[in-house]
């Protein structure tokens, strides 16, 4: 009987370590407290315990903040830029750019268009009527159809580099208006059909982006 009183007695000694020292562990550890500095502190210091984290707000704010316009500058001139290749659409998509042309501010006296043989024929005259100074932006409109061509990737290739070194080498807005896509029928879904025209999207892109342009030009901001 003694023994199993003893045992009893250290079973419960035992517990009653267990039990304090499972108290202790959940005795609350003071954290540092948070707040929020401006980004301009790159990185989080910690001071008297206080984690300081950068803020991200700070960076939205900027001296000067410039956007284009939807309505093209009084008088201002375009040119367009068509692939005869695929005429079926890019008829319809020279059709969309000169409403959008004229719905914000260009009337049709105003956009020049000129017609080449196919895409790959595309950026040399486009570069050629930028260069010329009389237009705010050209605009290029062909269509490549995967299952229209046998040399698809080639073509898609050097018509959208070559508009794009049209920008870059001359300072003009050149907008990429060629659509690309694997058969004829997505082709007409973005000649006007259940995707829009892109003819008309490429048309106010030119737009937007040639005002933004003349903005910065008239705050010394821009220049060519």
């Amino acid at each position: 009987m003694a023994a199993l009183q003893s045992r009893v007695g250290r079973c419960v000694g035992a517990s009653a370590r267990r039990q304090h020292s499972l108290v202790a562990s959940r005795v609350a550890v003071p954290r540092p407290s948070v707040s929020v500095v401006p980004q301009v502190q790159q990185e989080a210091h910690h001071v008297q315990g206080v984690a300081q984290i950068p803020s991200s707000r700070a960076s939205c704010i900027a001296r000067a903040t410039y956007h284009g316009s939807v309505m093209a500058e009084p008088g201002s001139k375009y040119a367009v830029v068509v692939a005869r290749f695929n005429s079926l659409i890019t008829k319809g998509l020279l059709e969309g750019a000169m409403e959008t042309f004229e719905a914000h501010g260009v009337p049709k006296e105003n956009v020049d268009v000129a017609w080449v043989p196919g895409s790959f024929e595309m950026p040399v005259i486009a570069k050629s009527m930028a260069k010329s100074g009389k237009y705010a932006g050209v605009v290029c409109i062909g269509a490549v159809i995967r299952g229209a061509t046998t040399h698809y990737d080639a073509v898609v290739s050097a018509a959208t580099s070559g508009v794009l070194n049209c920008s870059v080498d001359t300072g003009v807005p050149v907008v990429f208006g060629v659509l690309t896509t694997d058969d004829l029928e997505q082709a007409l879904d973005r000649t006007g059909g259940k995707v829009g025209n892109k003819g008309g999207e490429a048309a106010l892109t030119a737009v937007e982006t040639a005002t933004l342009l003349a903005k910065l030009k008239k705050e010394g901001k821009a220049s060519w």
